[in-house]
């Protein structure tokens, strides 16, 4: 047993933990969970615990069920909930999921990220992230499909106090940090109701882990202060949607593989090629890092969302852009990618960008110039004119394109790779089939 599996269960004993969850993903992004004494622990560590796969979302056929869930230590956080003694009695740990011979699930959400990241590694690269992640707070009820209701009525940056949760900011920052999971920044953002926080820069996994862990905890504050938090794309028609814009660096050691003093942006031959990387296979990875129906909605002409593949520096309307806010500070290059929405899968995410980025790097690919206009004006003409690819207007279009790419396919594997598609078609088949409100005030009178 290694050290931190030895701090965890002392851990456990000095802090009267009563309950120990361990958390996993499935193939679309949801939490999984199942809780255990902590005197199961130990054997957890050295054993795993078993589990049906078959009835996990893409895990496994019902032929080769078995799975085992093995608790990851360095993951160990306590959660922050009191229980009615005032002391804090449960917490979670991460797994990998395995094959009972001990071989890693090739539907493992943690597992394709790692591929990709070892890939990476044997590049001579470690991948650093930070995403700003949007969302909604919302009063209670109704679940039957009508609109809901915003919690307030605030704008960008506004110091607005919700009218139903007006502590809510605070205390899911506290909640955050109390597991370890450090907030840069927090607003509201420029819908009612809508709200970013910023999680500081981490390691890809640990980051994608800390998203997952930032949904369940956010919804779990919004729900004790009365409202309720939806990481929906895009929930309102009149507003725009929420986003996950995801930066990405790439480091050597200590040095930022992104930075050059000799570029006017200041950006490495490194960081353009892994730009040219992402735009070039843009389309492809789209119903990855897009996966509903919904996030389509918010990916349309006029919204505040990219739909087009171009960048450029410290502009909003491109799909990557260079933040310049540092411009001298080289640990700070970094580029940021404005596609990604809230209700991703964080892993799959992480690892289509950071494939595509690492294709771009490894071939040399050619940076196209920056856009410097507000590509959301210009017609579709006048993109074409300038060389910008359309970004898939539904997920119907961007699984076709999913489909075609040897580059997705590689870095989710097979198995997740066909689950996938299998699963996008079926939810992309059931929206085109199904007859919406609009449809029936527009057209029934003919």
């Amino acid at each position: 047993m290694d050290r931190q599996m030895e701090f965890v269960l002392r851990t456990l004993e000095e802090r009267d933990i009563r309950f120990v969850r361990l958390w996993f993903t499935d193939v679309l992004g949801f939490l999984k969970s199942v809780a255990i004494a902590p005197a199961e622990l130990e054997g957890a560590f050295e054993e795993g615990i078993g589990f049906d796969g078959s009835s996990i979302e893409g895990f496994a056929r019902v032929s080769e069920s078995d799975c085992v869930a093995r608790p990851d230590p360095s993951t160990f956080q306590i959660l922050p909930w009191r229980a009615n003694n005032g002391h804090f009695h449960t917490a979670r740990m991460f797994c990998d999921i395995t094959m009972p011979d001990g071989s890693p699930s090739w539907a493992d959400s943690r597992h394709v990220l790692r591929r990709q990241l070892a890939k990476a590694s044997d590049l001579g690269f470690s991948c650093y992230v930070h995403p700003e992640i949007e969302f909604f707070l919302l009063e209670p009820g109704p679940y039957d499909g009508s609109v809901p209701v915003p919690s307030d009525n605030g704008g960008y940056f506004d110091q607005a106090v919700h009218d139903s949760a007006p502590n809510f900011r605070r205390n899911a920052i506290e909640a955050l940090e109390k597991m370890g999971i450090s907030v840069e920044f927090s607003h509201h953002e420029g819908a009612p109701g809508q709200q970013e926080i910023d999680l500081r820069y981490a390691d890809a996994l640990s980051m994608a882990d800390n998203v997952m862990t930032f949904r369940h905890l956010v919804k779990e504050v919004a729900l004790s202060e009365g409202v309720r938090a939806s990481f929906m794309p895009k929930p309102f028609t009149e507003y725009s949607g929420s986003g996950m814009h995801t930066h990405m660096s790439l480091f050597e050691g200590e040095t930022n593989a992104f930075h050059s003093d000799d570029d006017p942006l200041q950006l490495s031959s490194v960081g353009r090629s892994f730009i040219a990387g992402i735009l070039e296979h843009a389309v492809e990875i789209s119903a990855v890092t897009n996966q509903w129906v919904n996030s389509y909605k918010r990916l349309v002409h006029g919204g505040e969302a990219p739909t087009a593949a171009c960048w450029g520096a410290a502009n909003r309307s491109a799909l990557v852009r260079v933040p310049m806010y540092t411009p001298n500070k080289s640990a700070s290059r970094r580029i940021e990618v404005r596609s990604p929405d809230s209700a991703c899968n964080p892993y799959l995410t992480y690892a289509v960008l950071l494939a595509a980025g690492l294709r771009g790097v490894e071939q040399g690919y050619e940076l196209a110039p920056e856009a410097e206009d507000n590509v959301w004006d210009l017609t579709p003409e006048e993109r074409r004119a300038m060389g910008y690819r359309e970004l898939p207007s539904s997920l119907g279009h961007a699984l076709a394109e999913m489909e075609r790419s040897e580059l997705v396919a590689e870095a989710l594997g097979e198995h997740v790779f066909d689950f996938f598609l299998r699963n996008k078609r079926s939810e992309w088949e059931n929206y085109r089939s199904n007859v919406t409100p609009y449809e029936l005030k527009q057209y029934l009178s003919l």
